[in-house]
């Protein structure tokens, strides 16, 4: 039918009918005025959801702009006003000023003298691939009852990590021991939401349905189809996406956030995926990762990814760790991390290592892709393949715990199987995984989600 054929006949037969007062939807403005209002503030003041720690996302914005080497002091100058119509409950000026902030952020100049620039940035996978010797893949059986093992153990794992990080994320290494103390366990009656969790789905349907050959644009379709509503960059990319906007364009366009945490929470997937083989791994979580982010946070997602893919093969956590890095390429800004937490971790004391880390990357704000690669890094060596271990060391590090702790657990999970987790951490999270997604998504037990995730290894290993 054509779209005009469609609205002619809408018209024709549209009969007039005569509204009372309380039938008009004028007074639903004042709802629709409150809703705005409240979605404006909360750009400029609001508290994470599981742990109630404060966060700024237009600060963070203006901050992250900063960290990719450009010059942000008007944006600064304008943040300040902003803050102060905030406090004054100034909504008309502080549209305006939030407008104003946005707009200057599309013409930053660039800061010739910020390190952001003695790096290269990766912009696409075979640039990537070029530049790294990634290593032929070994074969692991998908059919086999180990391979189902360690797929249940990953993602109970990843599970439970991020329960375990939910409650503390947001906070810092030091104020977290103020409250708590030495964190070994839950802190709080733990549940299973997690947006971690939700893009992963997504991720797993698109290539349930698509096998081998699913693309950007299948992935962000399931992004549009399931998930309603996100945070930070991945908002802005399913903004982009519903205007039309496709992937790498819908990471990249207008995504001040696209170098932070969101891409890098989302690889164990991609790794559980793609066992033994770190090409198809980088690969897969190179196609997912454009959806919502681009340069160094599309690499945090496939530094997760080729962690987990390696753990399939690889029985020494360590040495798995190391070839994750040297995956990396080395002069990305990204590598440069992962290869100061990983030195400091050598250095043998895990207070002094996360405090040198922590100062390193002060700058970054904690949603950032860097300090919570530090902190996988550091947590993964001073766990050294204990469970209990490297939940503490994770959860002690601070900054986005949940995510941290859910990517890192899914590598011990995928290396050891389920005996490597104690009870301790499965039995308050019982079988069913409780997600924001659409529809009936919205409960899924655990073994329907690993069977889901087995059958489609399966289409990725045909040979194996």
């Amino acid at each position: 039918m054509k779209a005009w054929e469609y609205t002619f006949r809408k018209t024709q037969n549209a009969f007039p009918v005569i509204l009372s007062e309380d039938e008009q939807t004028w007074r639903m403005m004042s709802e629709f005025e409150k809703n705005a209002d409240a979605l404006l503030k909360t750009s400029w003041s609001s508290n994470v959801p599981g742990s109630s720690a404060p966060e700024c996302l237009i600060a963070g914005a203006i901050q992250s702009m900063e960290n990719m080497g450009y010059r942000v002091d008007e944006a600064e100058r304008l943040f300040e006003e902003g803050l102060a119509a905030l406090a004054a409950e100034d909504l008309q000026k502080l549209n305006i000023l939030t407008a104003h902030i946005w707009q200057t952020m599309d013409t930053l100049p660039v800061d010739t003298q910020s390190s952001y620039w003695n790096y290269r940035v990766y912009r696409d996978f075979e640039t990537y691939e070029q530049t790294v010797s990634l290593p032929a893949p070994i074969p692991v059986d998908v059919k086999s009852n180990d391979f189902y093992d360690r797929t249940y153990a990953a993602w109970i794992a990843r599970i439970s990590g991020g329960a375990l990080g939910t409650a503390l994320e947001g906070y810092t290494a030091a104020q977290l021991r103020k409250k708590f103390g030495e964190i070994r366990s839950y802190v709080r009656e733990p549940n299973t939401y997690n947006d971690d969790i939700t893009y992963e789905i997504a991720f797993l349907t698109a290539c349930e349905q698509k096998g081998p050959l699913v693309s950007s644009a299948d992935i962000a379709d399931q992004w549009l189809a399931l998930i309603p509503m996100g945070w930070s960059a991945e908002q802005i990319a399913l903004d982009n996406l519903r205007r039309g906007i496709y992937p790498p364009e819908s990471g990249f366009l207008k995504n001040p956030y696209r170098e932070w945490i969101g891409a890098q929470m989302r690889g164990a997937i991609c790794g559980q995926l793609a066992p033994g083989n770190p090409r198809e791994a980088a690969r897969l979580a190179w196609l997912d990762g454009v959806i919502s982010h681009a340069g160094n946070g599309v690499l945090g997602e496939v530094f997760n990814a080729l962690l987990v893919s390696i753990s399939f093969v690889e029985a020494d956590p360590r040495r798995c760790l190391d070839r994750a890095i040297g995956l990396i390429p080395a002069d990305s800004e990204y590598h440069s991390v992962i290869q100061f937490a990983r030195e400091q971790a050598e250095l043998g004391d895990f207070a002094a290592a996360w405090a040198a880390c922590e100062d390193q990357y002060k700058q970054y704000n904690w949603i950032h892709a860097y300090p919570n690669a530090a902190a996988e890094v550091i947590a993964l060596w001073f766990g050294n393949g204990n469970f209990d271990e490297t939940m503490y060391h994770i959860a002690m590090c601070g900054q986005d715990v949940d995510c941290n702790a859910a990517q890192i657990a899914a590598v011990l999970g995928a290396q050891q199987g389920r005996d490597a987790i104690q009870e301790r951490w499965l039995r308050p999270l019982g079988d069913t995984v409780l997600t924001y997604l659409r529809d009936d998504m919205k409960r899924i037990e655990l073994t329907s989600l690993v069977d889901k995730t087995v059958r489609t290894a399966g289409l990725f290993n045909r040979t194996a």
